[in-house]
């Protein structure tokens, strides 16, 4: 009996090599999920110059219970919306100040549809970024021992 189940194009990303032989003369269909495909744009992303973080706030702080215990999610901040021959990426970002806002977002938008043409092979729709924060060095700064303390 024939599988006639198919995944919705929601949940995988697929290529099917059809009657084109690959380097070991076999065809066959390839599918990639979207988590892979997120991880991908997210690590694109990731190596962009002014990019602090990826993600918004409740994202960050569930990242960073994530990469105490050793299990960084590298698609965090990204959604992928997955076709049969194209690919949209959403993209939050948390830039560095003081970069161009404009010039980081645009850094992203083509490393993340590089990488998605180059790695994963499919067409770019889109790729939206949001930058949802800048990160300002110094605000974050656990020197709390550095600090003067007003009372004696």
């Amino acid at each position: 009996m024939a599988d006639t189940t198919t995944p919705t194009p929601a949940t995988t990303a697929t290529r099917t090599t059809g009657s084109q032989a690959n380097g070991s003369g076999t065809s066959g269909k390839t599918t990639i999920d979207d988590t892979v495909v997120s991880k991908v744009a997210g690590i694109a992303a990731r190596e962009v110059n002014g990019v602090h973080s990826l993600g918004g706030g409740a994202a960050r702080a569930i990242g960073a219970l994530r990469d105490a215990i050793g299990q960084r999610d590298h698609g965090q901040g990204v959604k992928v919306e997955v076709g049969e021959k194209q690919v949209a990426a959403d993209v939050v970002i948390v830039a560095e100040y003081p970069v161009s806002l404009q010039q980081v977002a645009d850094g992203v938008r083509s490393s993340v549809a590089r990488a998605l043409q180059q790695i994963v092979g499919m067409e770019v729709a889109e790729v939206n970024v949001t930058v949802q924060d800048v990160f300002i060095p110094g605000d974050d700064d656990d020197n709390d021992d550095k600090k003067e303390s007003r009372v004696e």
